[in-house]
């Protein structure tokens, strides 16, 4: 009886410690992180406006969000840095991915050369590439010291090309991290099907096409839902990079948002555009979830 008794208390700790230990932090994520979450969308509702307060207004915050031209011109930035970043950082990721994946030589030091940049933050990067391509002491000025008189590469002060810039940084930090994914993918693709595919003639060009890539659609997936977060609440890097600027020609929601809420002292109309780009990511994260939880049963 005192041996049943002492295993069934060991059970029983066995089973409450990983729940005891993890219990603060639990507690902490709950509400710092999804109680203010649930206090931001109640600020949306409320006329709070430099602290927040209770006045209850409903759905106005969002009547004049969608009212806005500077929300316009965000959501549209948005869009535009999204879809290139998203559908570049897929190319060259998937690129660099087969390339490692043909066993070259030297692999061990090109996968921590293209990573490299996915350890550094957004702060880091953005500031790098401000000085790069800053006309006076960047790119443009190096050419033209080295004799290149005519070589112009102003973007990063262009209305029309800033927005541009903020692609091309993002995509030299994430298409790493992608080629990581993709990578991992097709290493795990199982080799007896690929000497199958081989033995029947199939080139490598066919290889890759009809057999590797189509089984890479857990790994697309996965990279998708990733840019789309990043893309959505990039801000560190446009504030490092551009400020938003020139006028707002960089000028994204998460950026928007911090400009509403601590600058213009709209509080309710900044967490309004907050509540909005926390559904968007839920759009996206939601169906993903699903999938792979369905996929799994």
């Amino acid at each position: 009886m005192t041996i049943t008794a002492k295993l069934t208390m060991r059970d029983r700790l066995q089973v409450w410690l990983p729940k005891l230990v993890l219990s603060p932090s639990l507690a902490l994520t709950l509400v710092f992180v999804y109680g203010f979450i649930l206090f931001t969308a109640y600020l949306s509702f409320t006329d709070s406006r430099i602290l927040p307060s209770y006045g209850w207004v409903g759905w106005e915050n969002y009547v004049k969000l969608f009212s806005l031209r500077h929300w316009e011109v965000a959501v549209t930035n948005m869009a535009v840095f999204a879809v290139l970043y998203m559908a570049i950082c897929t190319a060259i990721g998937l690129m660099l991915a087969i390339l490692l994946d043909q066993k070259i030589r030297g692999e061990g030091i090109l996968r921590p050369i293209y990573l490299y940049p996915m350890a550094l933050s957004f702060i880091v990067s953005g500031t790098a590439w401000k000085w790069m391509l800053d006309p006076g002491i960047g790119l443009e000025n190096t050419m033209h010291a080295l004799g290149w008189v005519n070589f112009q590469f102003d973007w990063i002060k262009n209305r029309d090309f800033a927005i541009y810039t903020v692609v091309l940084a993002a995509v030299w930090q994430t298409s790493g991290f992608v080629m990581a994914m993709f990578l991992a993918g097709l290493r795990g693709i199982d080799n007896d099907i690929l000497k199958a595919a081989q033995i029947d003639g199939a080139s490598n060009w066919n290889l890759y096409r009809r057999i590797c890539i189509p089984l890479l659609r857990p790994a697309f997936l996965s990279a998708f839902v990733i840019l789309a977060h990043l893309a959505i609440k990039t801000y560190d890097l446009v504030i490092a990079l551009t400020g938003g600027g020139p006028g707002r020609a960089t000028e994204l929601p998460a950026t928007f948002m911090y400009s509403y809420t601590f600058t213009r002292n709209q509080m309710g109309i900044g967490a309004a555009s907050a509540t909005i780009m926390l559904m968007t990511i839920a759009a996206i994260m939601i169906p993903y979830l699903y999938s792979e939880l369905r996929e799994r049963r």
